[in-house]
């Protein structure tokens, strides 16, 4: 159903709230499930994308893995029922705590990000007699083409171990009795586009790989991260991320050994398009020079727009689509930077029309904040709203 005609059921709820296609999340899975296992590739997803309940279960249910940067998704991802030999635990400052509780857990990787890291793992280790198992994260200095802000894969980024940090990292290894390394691990950044950047991964990773064989380090795991990007501007047309492509350019470019095993972390590419962000026209401000459409939702609810600029599709669905006028969208907080998109095209809005903020199923709801003290928002689904 779309989102214009489900306004009338939409309007018996108070706004804002985030809504959630659930149809639309399966479809997803199920393509990236379709191209994935052509070549035998593992995918793990990427919770700080989003970590609603209802959300975790499908994809824990379609047998995705779980792809963890705190100890606290850790524990959701095992709480959820996730198996423990599909969560990795990633992220570049990973406390004393949050590992202990990993390896307690008997996660299947710690994805490191720094010899320190790995020295921190080993004595943690070695105090529970435990093995545990590493990736390393190295920093392919790619650019991913992106936004400055999730660009990760640079030498200017804070994430990864640099290429000439190796010699250092395999000398302090062999010291290192309670770690394993298993494999390599890379990611680059978010929202990429242009599919060229992971064709430049894919010649970064082959170099390396030549590196440890050469050194005598067998790897069972390339896991190659996530970051592919999805079509803010056009949420119907494109409501599923090309992941044929996506998957086919790694096996094209990507040069395996005998039995290794390529494992992808996706977020944003599996829950943006099914999650929606719906609230209501608060005060219409007519000025000379710019009209103010003022919601009920604001950078509490979505952050992105103030965060880096982003853009979201914003549409009135209470109204035709005939005569348009340009409007401010902004929303209720005290901050400038309170902005969801300027000079917007939309019908004549007045006072109470419902405006969907589109494409929100990542990095909405999972970065809400309470910040003036504003009410954390609800979710409903399309299966609990639309069940006839």
């Amino acid at each position: 159903m779309t989102l214009y005609r489900a306004a009338a059921i939409f309007n018996k709820y108070k706004t804002p709230f985030y809504y959630y296609d659930l149809n639309l999340l399966q479809q997803t899975i199920d393509e990236i499930k379709k191209y994935s296992t052509q070549y035998n590739y593992t995918v793990h997803y990427a919770l700080k994308a989003n970590a609603n309940n209802k959300i975790l279960s499908i994809i824990k249910n379609a047998g995705l893995g779980a792809d963890c940067v705190s100890g606290n998704e850790v524990k959701k991802a095992v709480e959820m029922g996730f198996a423990s030999d599909h969560i990795v635990f990633a992220g570049v400052g990973k406390s004393d705590d949050e590992i202990n509780y990993a390896l307690d857990n008997d996660i299947s990787c710690f994805n490191c990000e720094s010899i320190q890291e790995m020295e921190v793992i080993n004595q943690l280790a070695v105090n529970k007699n435990k093995m545990a198992t590493i990736a390393l994260r190295i920093n392919p200095n790619v650019n991913a083409n992106t936004h400055k802000y999730i660009t990760t894969g640079l030498e200017e980024n804070k994430f990864g171990i640099n290429t000439w940090q190796l010699d250092e990292l395999l000398e302090n290894y062999k010291g290192f009795k309670n770690l394993k390394i298993i494999g390599l691990h890379f990611h680059i950044g978010s929202q990429i586009t242009d599919l060229s950047s992971f064709k430049s991964l894919c010649m970064k990773v082959n170099e390396l790989q030549q590196y440890f064989i050469k050194n005598k380090i067998s790897l069972p795991t390339i896991n190659v991260g996530g970051g592919l990007g999805v079509d803010y501007h056009h949420p119907d047309t494109n409501s599923i991320a090309n992941f044929k492509d996506y998957f086919d350019l790694f096996h094209q470019f990507l040069e395996l050994q005998p039995n290794q095993q390529v494992h992808f972390e996706l977020g944003r590419a599996i829950v943006a398009q099914c999650g929606n962000l719906i609230s209501r026209v608060l005060y219409i401000k007519n000025g000379i020079n710019t009209n103010f459409a003022i919601l009920d939702a604001g950078m509490t609810e979505l952050i992105r727009p103030a965060l880096y600029q982003s853009y979201h599709k914003i549409e009135n669905i209470s109204k035709a689509r005939d005569l348009t006028m340009k409007y401010d969208v902004v929303g209720p907080i005290c901050e400038s930077s309170d902005c969801f998109g300027k000079a917007v095209d939309m019908p004549l809005t007045e006072r109470g029309d419902l405006i969907a903020l589109r494409t929100t199923g990542a990095y909405g709801e999972v970065m809400a904040s309470g910040y003036n003290l504003r009410d954390r928002v609800v979710a409903y689904y399309s299966d609990e709203l639309f069940k006839n």
